[in-house]
């Protein structure tokens, strides 16, 4: 079964990794966007270029390892191609990324065709992550419900880790909901700030997202808020309070499941020839 790991690459490899398992292993060039490091092909994403590389270099079946998988390029494409495949990234927000584009890509059944390691699975080991490294378990917290990262700003932006956007009319508007994610005592001010966010932001809807129980008051506080009135007439919760514990459980934001477009969805994977080719370096190839 293909792998996706969570963690620090070497202790990975020295972990679970054995030498002989692997057949390819893919390394990107360091990367700066505002650099074209791509010299196979002019593209923004190298798909194509990892496509070649891919090809040239291993067989189907043979087992393809990205040590820093990023975004997931090399990853997809060894799906595509029939290559097994081993990815291991630093961070959960990578890992959630290259979740969601394999799902994307392939559809929900692929999801059976890899294991994610290094995740939490408890309730403990939830606390521990967030004992560890609060930011780490901020990202993983908002993967668990499929909200975006908020990217951190002075002043108005305060207040908000994480976005999540729907659509649910005919307008082509997005609709947003803001989330907040705590991972130590929670009282009823962390409530009253985030309604504030939220009506500052002019948001539809607010979610904090705690790692200890909500208090009775913080729930008496979420309830004033209200409802959100979809066009076609639902009503969700305007300020909702999700635990680690209950998202574990199976819980989830309310809100109208019209259209989810928090992230750009990855391409389809179409068919596509999944030999082996010659890898033409030669003069055109500069280096």
């Amino acid at each position: 079964m293909n792998q996706l790991f969570y963690g620090d690459n070497l202790k990975v490899l020295r972990e679970h990794v054995k030498d002989e398992s692997v057949d390819l292993v893919y390394l990107d060039p360091p990367f700066n966007s505002r650099q074209d490091y791509n010299v196979l092909f002019k593209e923004h994403d190298g798909t194509k270029a990892a496509s070649r590389i891919i090809k040239a270099s291993s067989n189907e079946g043979d087992t393809v390892l990205d040590p820093f998988c990023g975004c997931g390029t090399a990853v997809a494409v060894a799906q595509r191609l029939n290559r097994n495949w081993i990815g291991i990234d630093i961070t959960h927000l990578a890992i959630n990324l290259i979740k969601k584009r394999l799902r994307d890509a392939f559809g929900e059944e692929v999801a059976k065709t890899y294991e994610v390691i290094g995740e939490p699975e408890s309730l403990a080991d939830a606390q521990q992550l967030a004992r560890d490294d609060p930011y780490q378990f901020q990202w993983w917290a908002l993967a668990l419900v499929g909200a975006r990262p908020h990217e951190k700003k002075r002043g108005a932006d305060a207040g908000i880790d994480g976005r999540l956007y729907f659509h649910d009319d005919k307008s082509g508007k997005s609709k947003q909901i803001i989330l907040s994610v705590k991972s130590g005592g929670v009282s009823v001010p962390f409530v009253r700030d985030l309604r504030g966010v939220l009506d500052r932001e002019k948001a539809e809807i607010g979610v904090l997202i705690t790692l200890e129980p909500a208090t009775k008051p913080m729930e008496k506080e979420a309830i004033s808020a209200g409802f959100y009135e979809s066009p076609w007439g639902s009503k969700h919760p305007r300020l909702q309070i999700l635990t680690i514990e209950t998202l574990f459980d199976g819980d989830s934001i309310d809100y109208p499941r019209a259209l989810d477009v928090t992230f750009k969805k990855a391409p389809r994977a179409k068919g596509a020839s999944t030999g082996t080719i010659e890898l033409p370096l030669g003069e055109d190839v500069p280096f």
